[in-house]
Parts: structure tokens; sequence; C-alpha cells
């Protein structure tokens, strides 16, 4: 059953909420919505309180038309998240997110380390740098400049046949040799992302400056009392064409107590690429 939150500037957020115990928050991507993590929450909900919202401007949470810079950014993002951990009651849970979820996870254990148990993040992280626009790297991030133009509002927007053909070309090209997106789950994608003005605001985010490319040049080490103290689990997979696993050598830069490991054979989808791994980190943590 979809639940909505209290609105925060007007975005309500559409979430689901199972299971009992400990409570675990899962944060998606882009560009994805929180179905994301189908096959991760029955892994959970038997020993967890599992909560999957979708973020302001993705799947059946409030999409508005303002400025990204005054609605998407990462800190407002992360304020409707933590309105709804409010909303909720929700005592120190565990945050999981991948892709943009894992900024927005990021943002709050800088902001508010006091409401979380643990993170469990998949990149984007900290420490890449300049290393991003090295040749071969750069050449993957270029719908992020894409979508700093006009032309997805003409081209893709409200075009379900566009907005297929886009999302598709992302769900093959940065998941793993061994993992295939199902048509019936990206019909739902289509279905979510094709209404007119939804594909523009899943966008926000990149036109709100929260992109990868946004932040590179800006990235510095912070001081040492100014790193995010919570406990971090950090899941890096193998076949990620837009991060590296070689980048995962700066994240004691960024963070005082983390764990990476290695995930062979994944691409950028862990939720559903490895469920079972993400999961087991999720309940190591409970």
């Amino acid at each position: 059953m979809t639940l909505r939150s209290a609105p925060v500037d007007d975005f309500s957020l559409a979430y689901n909420r199972m299971g009992s115990g400990p409570p675990v928050l899962l944060l998606h991507g882009w560009p994805g919505d929180r179905t994301d993590y189908r096959s991760v929450v029955p892994l959970l909900a038997e020993r967890a309180e599992v909560i999957v919202p979708d973020f302001r401007g993705f799947g059946e949470s409030d999409k508005h038309d303002r400025p990204p810079l005054e609605a998407y950014t990462r800190d407002q993002q992360a304020a409707s998240v933590l309105a709804l951990i409010d909303e909720l009651g929700l005592e120190q849970p565990i945050v999981a997110g991948y892709d943009i979820g894992s900024r927005v996870a990021q943002v709050i254990a800088g902001s508010r380390p006091d409401v979380l148990r643990s993170l469990v993040l998949v990149p984007p992280l900290p420490g890449a740098g300049e290393r991003v626009f090295e040749p071969k790297i750069l050449a993957e991030f270029w719908y992020q400049n894409f979508h700093n133009l006009e032309l997805p509002e003409r081209l893709i927007d409200g075009n379900p046949d566009a907005v297929r053909t886009y999302l598709s070309h992302f769900w093959s090209h940065w998941s793993g040799p061994g993992y295939e997106l199902q048509d019936a789950d990206l019909d739902h994608l289509v279905d979510v992302y094709s209404p007119p003005g939804a594909f523009t605001a899943s966008i926000a985010w990149y036109r709100a400056r929260s992109g990868t490319l946004s932040r590179a040049r800006e990235e510095r080490p912070p001081a040492p009392e100014d790193r995010i103290h919570t406990r971090t689990t950090v899941l890096w997979p193998e076949h990620d064409p837009l991060f590296p696993q070689e980048w995962a050598d700066m994240l004691e830069q960024w963070f005082s107590d983390v764990d990476v490991r290695l995930l062979d054979g994944v691409g950028h989808f862990v939720p559903l690429e490895a469920p079972r791994q993400l999961a087991d980190a999720i309940l190591e943590q409970l």
C-alpha cells in the first residue's frame, strides 16, 4: 500500500512501510524509483521495519514545476527525508542508498548524525575529485551535461517511446554483465517517468548542481572533525562505468569509520543486481 508523507515545501513523498523491528530507510537512484528495492525489502522485512520513499520529483511523490535550485537540491531532498523520519518517529534508522540516494544519505549523516544508526552506501561517494575529468570517465557523464540543456523537455518529456529508449540505455549500459531489467519493470518506469513534467522533475537533481560533475572541482577533504562519523559500510560494484573501484582509495579522508567491500560481477544497480549482499550489509547493523 502506498502511503504519503506530510508535505515539506508543498512536496509530499510517496512511500511504503513494511515489516517490524529496528527501522531501515532505503533511498533509490536515477533512473529509478522506490521499486528499485523490490528484491531487498523481502530479505529485510522479517527482522526490520523497512521504509522506502520516492524522492521529490520521482515515482508517485509530488512533482512541482519550480526552479531546481529552490526545490530539488541535495539539501532539500534530505529535508524531505528527515521530515519523514521525524513524522514516522523512526528511532535512529539504518539508512541505505545508491546513486542519488547515496548522496542524500551522506547529506543527512553530515547534517544530522544524531538521527542515524549507520549507513550502507553504494557509489557515488566522495574522493573522485578531478579524476572524473579523465577522458574515458568523462565520456560516461555526458548525460549530466545533457540534462542541463533544454533538449530533454523537447525530446523526451511526455513522450513514452522516447522515455523508454532513454531509460533503457542506462539500465543496460550501467548494469553488470549478468543483469537485464525485465520488461515489466521497464514498463513501470516508463509509466512513472512519462507523464508531462515527470521526466523533467527527475532531472532537476542535476539542474540543482547536485550531480557528480557539478561538484567534482570543488571537492576537498574535510577536516578530521568534519568527517562523517556515522558507522558506514560501502559496497562498491565492479562494473559501474561511472565509478571505478579504484576511487575507493580516498574514503578514509571523508569517513572516520568506514568498511569498504568490493562486489565482483555487479554493476551500478546494486539493489537489483546484488540484493542479498546489500541486505546482509544492512542486517549486520541491526
